[in-house]
């Protein structure tokens, strides 16, 4: 099959399936003799695997791993559960840092008064060099204000 096919077969767009070739994600395809990639059932169903796996949000690196120890049938479940105990922690970590971003701005929604006024404690607070904390990198899921959003 072609590679819109292999797409809407996996669910994977075709600017993916070429970004995780590219990568060494999947193997390099079978191309036609005026260079169009085949894809086989195989290769749509590691790439189903590839997209679920995404869906859990683990990172191009741990797919990569678990595509490995998928594949390999000699594995130790208990090399897969690390992998996966290890995402539960990321996880749980955002899943904290996101409420504790949701609880600051519902206090300074509750004090903002909402109305014509100019006094805004929203701004204020995203203002305040006091209030900052050290510079943080963004984080791309979160955007700039990253874990100083979460104070």
């Amino acid at each position: 099959m072609n590679i819109g096919q292999a797409a809407a077969a996996s669910g994977v767009s075709a600017k993916m399936i070429r970004y995780y070739e590219s990568i060494g994600l999947i193997p390099k395809t079978v191309r036609t003799e005026s260079g169009y990639r085949v894809y086989s059932d195989h290769d749509v169903h590691t790439l189903r695997f590839i997209r679920r796996s995404r869906d859990l949000g683990f990172s191009v690196e741990q797919i990569a791993d678990l595509v490995s120890l998928w594949q390999d049938r000699e594995r130790a479940s208990k090399d897969v559960k690390a992998i996966a105990l290890d995402h539960v922690g990321v996880l749980e970590r955002k899943i904290r840092e996101l409420q504790e971003m949701a609880s600051t701005l519902k206090h300074l929604a509750r004090n903002c008064h909402g109305d014509a006024r100019p006094h805004c404690p929203i701004i204020e607070e995203l203002a305040n060099d006091d209030a900052a904390a050290p510079p943080v990198k963004p984080d791309a899921k979160f955007g700039a204000l990253g874990k100083a959003a979460a104070r």
